[in-house]
């Protein structure tokens, strides 16, 4: 099968979407499929490469608005190939613009990641392209059975909808030999932005004096929180990490006792991050945003679903799960046991390849 995948970047370009692509592209080609990525370049300038037997083809970029790509090239190069399967990763204004082009010509398959939560004004412009590419789409991957539900785009088209969740690699990614011993630590890990809410967890750590929290990575909202510690009296038990190799992630998740991942907004579509957690036998602290987050932690059951924007409540499902050491493990162990029967890349490679061959014949 020949499959071409259209989105605005690739390895070693750093993002989600960006990760997810590269890992269903390899594990395919290594399945004796032919894979194309179809990207934009940074510079105005085509290239192709070879990256682990995937044919990466960055198409000239003559510019960037509103972290989208503007490139004419990438949409000649859609029309030139010819895939046996197109897959589209929404939301990409220009993928769904190319997607639109082939029009009948061959089975799409969409991932669609998130709504478009900020930029309204882009949205209406947006809309009628995205309302039409997702009719037009033969199968649409949603990445948990809620973001269906709460979407206003997906909603209406929930029979064409498939779930594909997300997997992590479960093997880099294991619980410690021996549990973490240390003062009572809870670990975040993301990109310092508004919708990660890392504000409500500074605050609920105000009624948590024994707590201490590590922060891996690094954002525009970094100064702003490191700041916030200051003016709360906790700049002592908060630790500001920035950004860590990957090598380096694993040992992040042994030092931790409890992850916390107290996002408010609808950006955060699913929680990779979870993932690591849970694969690393660390039980969740989530927050219900009607997407992702709340699926994947099974509250009571791997950890603890709480309203966003709430540090009491916030506050409170830590203490009491740091309070109960037993109950911590039991939700550690399955955590871990959720991970390995429903989150791991090769059930997520093999689900997508599934999709793939429903919509050709």
């Amino acid at each position: 099968m020949k499959i071409l995948h259209i989105y605005k970047d690739y390895f070693p370009v750093l993002g989600g979407i960006e990760n997810y692509i590269k890992i269903l592209a390899e594990a395919h080609v290594a399945a004796g499929h032919q894979v194309i990525a179809l990207v934009c370049d940074p510079d105005p300038k085509t290239k192709v490469t070879d990256m682990n037997g995937v044919k990466v083809i960055k198409s000239a970029r003559l510019a960037t608005i509103a972290s989208m790509p503007i490139s004419f090239a990438q949409m000649t190069h859609a029309m030139r190939l010819n895939p046996d399967v197109v897959h589209v990763h929404s939301p990409y204004p220009l993928g769904e613009m190319a997607a639109w082009v082939l029009k009948a010509r061959k089975p799409l398959v969409l991932t669609y990641h998130s709504d478009v939560v900020r930029q309204q004004g882009w949205l209406k412009l947006y809309a009628p392209i995205l309302a039409r590419v997702l009719k037009r789409a033969n199968r649409i991957i949603a990445t948990s059975p809620p973001y269906i539900e709460s979407s206003v785009w997906l909603n209406p088209l929930r029979d064409k909808c498939t779930v594909v969740p997300l997997g992590v690699d479960h093997v880099r990614f294991q619980p410690p030999v021996h549990p973490f011993d240390g003062p009572p630590t809870l670990l975040f890990v993301g990109r310092l932005r508004y919708y990660k809410g890392l504000d409500t967890l500074l605050n609920a750590l105000v009624e948590l004096p024994d707590v201490h929290l590590n922060v891996v990575g690094d954002g525009p909202l970094r100064k702003e929180w490191e700041k916030m510690t200051e003016d709360l009296d906790i700049t002592m038990r908060v630790h500001f990490l920035g950004e860590l190799e990957d090598a380096a992630l694993p040992a992040q998740y042994h030092k931790a006792h409890l992850f916390v991942l107290p996002a408010n907004a609808r950006s955060e579509a699913f929680g990779m991050v979870l993932l690591e957690a849970m694969a690393s036998g660390l039980p969740c602290v989530s927050t219900e945003l009607g997407t992702g987050t709340s699926w994947v932690v099974q509250d009571s059951v791997t950890g603890r679903v709480v309203p966003p924007q709430n540090p009491s409540r916030m506050a409170t499902a830590i203490r009491e799960l740091l309070s109960d050491r037993a109950q911590l493990q039991m939700m550690g162990k399955a955590a871990r046991a959720r991970v390995e029967t429903e989150f791991t890349h090769e059930l997520m490679v093999e689900r997508v390849m599934e999709v793939y061959r429903s919509v050709v014949v």
